[in-house]
């Protein structure tokens, strides 16, 4: 198929990175092609901020892919392995609730429909500063994808090589939230919890919300977040 450069395929997991990163994409006038994956993660109910958010940012559409990577487990957002709720990981540190080649495996998928869709650009909401220790959210791994995208698929091969954006790597969570506000989002829709209670508000202690609630304060803002507990 040939390119077109209006469209981008962004990855939208229903947190609050993942939209920011999508609402740059419509904001530099791309037509949005939501993508998430159902891994079989702990927080589904991410899944249904999802739905949410790819509605409010006006994606052209939204796929909600099955790939159950709880055949694999690894992780705590996969297996039955409690989640840390002590508090944020060490930076030399990789946290039991990272997902093996998470992003690897999501930016191939992306990059999948990317080139079946003819758009040549792709937005992901790693964050390379305020995060949980994630290997696969660091600025070389997304240069050495976009690498390995062109090499690896028949656009790239003829010289129509794709670009991976990654608008969130250098910010702080008070750099994401106040984006967020300056971008108009309802932050409230969004989810980051790993490990929500039965009455689906954020637990308050895993590592993502004290990252999404620290983000919050810094920034000045009001937290629309509920949740169960703050540690």
């Amino acid at each position: 198929m040939t390119s077109n450069a209006r469209n981008a395929v962004a990855l939208v997991s229903g947190g609050l990175d993942s939209m920011v990163s999508a609402a740059h994409a419509r904001e530099a006038g791309f037509a949005l092609f939501a993508l998430t994956i159902d891994y079989g993660q702990r927080h589904r109910i991410e899944l249904e901020a999802a739905a949410r958010v790819a509605a409010a940012l006006g994606a052209v559409r939204h796929i909600v892919l099955p790939l159950d990577l709880t055949a694999f487990g690894g992780s705590a957002l996969t297996a039955d392995i409690d989640v840390p709720k002590s508090g944020v990981a060490a930076e030399d540190e990789v946290p039991v609730t990272y997902v093996p080649a998470r992003n690897t495996i999501f930016l191939s998928l992306a990059l999948g429909w990317a080139e079946a869709a003819g758009a040549r650009d792709l937005f992901i909401g790693v964050n390379a500063l305020d995060y949980s220790g994630y290997p696969d959210c660091r600025p070389d791994f997304i240069a050495a994808f976009e690498h390995v995208a062109s090499l690896g698929t028949k656009a790239g091969a003829e010289g129509d090589r794709f670009r991976i954006h990654a608008p969130l790597q250098h910010m702080t969570k008070a750099d994401i939230a106040k984006e967020a506000a300056r971008l108009g989002l309802d932050a409230g829709i969004s989810w980051s919890c790993y490990d929500p209670t039965p009455r689906g508000e954020h637990c308050g202690f895993c590592d993502s919300c004290r990252l999404r609630a620290k983000g919050f304060e810094e920034a000045g803002l009001a937290d629309p977040t509920r949740y169960a507990a703050r540690p």
